[in-house]
């Protein structure tokens, strides 16, 4: 495993004023809530899950209830204005320092949504990475949708997810690479090894 180059420091007095943010990506079943669960705990980090907000938004009864719930299980992309809003409002409303936004920006149209939205309200530091090969992820989701009750937990959508995400998210890893922005973590160990590098690269940003 390799981590990538120092990531970039931020030296402007008002943008250390702002709302740190990390991106935590990685194909599904990867890890991501687990990992961010830990951070939440030791560094105060609040965790905003974008998958989680898209279904309580869905379970809301909102206009784009209908919509979000179809894209979910065909294993699309939610429209960004929408993610945005959600993950904007949670941080806006919580009132904290530190946030780890799970399963986003997707694709590029998602970043450059972002880099147009919330640039003035955010630091965004650095992109955690998990990476897991694709039959792992799938032995982790069957595993977990026995239990879980999501509508995506089984393998046809699994493969679809998987599919998406490799398409879409690689390339904003690439972008994010060359800024030096983007640590890569093996997901395919322990939950412990996993955390030891996570811990690593988030103290070099925080």
């Amino acid at each position: 495993r390799q981590f990538s180059s120092t990531p970039l420091r931020i030296n402007s007095m008002s943008s250390d004023k702002k709302p740190v943010v990390i991106f935590v990506l990685g194909g599904p079943g990867s890890g991501k809530g687990t990992q961010s669960a830990n951070l939440v705990r030791d560094y105060d980090f609040v965790h905003l899950s974008a998958g989680d907000l898209l279904r309580e938004e869905q379970a809301s009864g909102s206009a784009n209830g209908e919509m979000i719930s179809n894209m979910i299980k065909n294993g699309e992309i939610v429209p960004s204005q929408v993610t945005i809003g959600l993950l904007k409002a949670a941080i806006e409303k919580s009132g904290k320092s530190k946030f780890l936004v799970d399963g986003f920006p997707r694709n590029f149209e998602n970043n450059s949504a972002w880099e147009s939205t919330m640039p003035g309200v955010v630091d965004t530091k650095l992109v955690l990475y998990f990476e897991c090969p694709e039959e792992v992820l799938e032995k982790r989701l069957l595993n977990r949708g026995t239990t879980s009750g999501r509508s995506d937990d089984n393998l046809s959508s699994i493969k679809k997810r998987f599919a998406t995400f490799i398409n879409s998210t690689v390339p904003v890893l690439d972008y994010y690479g060359q800024q030096g922005k983007v640590c890569k973590i093996n997901a395919d160990r322990g939950m412990d090894e996993v955390y030891a590098d996570v811990k690593k690269a988030v103290e070099s940003v925080v």
